[in-house]
This record gives C-alpha cells, structure tokens and sequence, in this order.
C-alpha cells in the first residue's frame, strides 16, 4: 500500500491497517465485528483527510457500507444478509458520486467537469468491498 502513487497507498493502507488493528483479537467476524472494522478504518481516513458524505470521494462508498453493516447487525443478520446488503450501499454510494462536483483530490481541480463521471476512489473501494464481501460468502 506504501507504493500505489499519488494519495490512494496511504488512504488505504490506513483504512486496512486500523481495520485489521480493530479485529486483530478475533476469532471469527460477525456482522457487527466488520461493520466496526470498517468504522475504524473510516475513523481514521478522517483523520488525515477533510472528506466527508457528497464530496465525491471513497467516502461516499464507504460511509453507506459502514451503515449497511450497523443497520444489519442491529437486526441481528447473518453475513448472508448482510454482506449483499452492504454491496448494495457501497454500489449506491459510488453512483452517487455522478452527479456531484468533486470537492477533495485531482478531480477537484476540475470543478464543474468532474459532474457526470463516477469518482475514481468511490469506484475503487466498491470494487474492494464487494471483493471483500465475496471472498467471505464464498468461504
């Protein structure tokens, strides 16, 4: 993660690496252990980046997925359940960011330009998440 260029090493070695610090003591992940994972990492993305929700950034993905998962847990879903339904925010979330004018990153710099066009880092952490979230129905 320390040699992907420009921001995106660092903005996700830092999700992953307090996500894996927030579940470094379990056995297994439920439901409410991945959503915290998550919240972690997010936690600490707002720590070294000014980006909230409508930015057009990763934020947008992550935010909705973090949700999902809390509002899974709260109803006591399994990860069958949850993990689709934590897809579906991170899907959401990232095609959301079409229609916003980037505020954070390189596409900033394009203003009104960048309405129109998914966000690459909402892009991106969808694909991670619905990755992650495979790999885990899978097992």
């Amino acid at each position: 993660m320390g040699e992907i260029g420009g921001s995106m090493g660092p903005i996700y070695g830092t999700i992953f690496t307090e996500m894996a610090d927030a579940g470094a003591d379990l056995e297994e992940i439920e439901v409410e252990d991945l959503a915290n994972m998550l919240a972690a990492g997010m936690e600490a993305l707002e720590d070294i980046v000014d980006a909230r929700v409508g930015d057009k950034t990763l934020v947008d993905t992550l935010a909705p997925a973090i949700a999902s998962l809390k509002a899974s847990a709260e109803n006591g879903d399994e990860l069958d359940h949850a993990l689709p339904a934590m897809k579906a925010a991170a899907e959401a979330g990232r095609d959301s960011t079409k229609d916003l004018v980037a505020r954070h990153g390189r596409s900033a710099r394009l203003g009104e330009r960048s309405r129109g066009v998914l966000d690459a880092g909402a892009t991106s952490c969808c694909i991670l998440l619905c990755a992650m979230a495979d790999g885990i129905l899978e097992m």
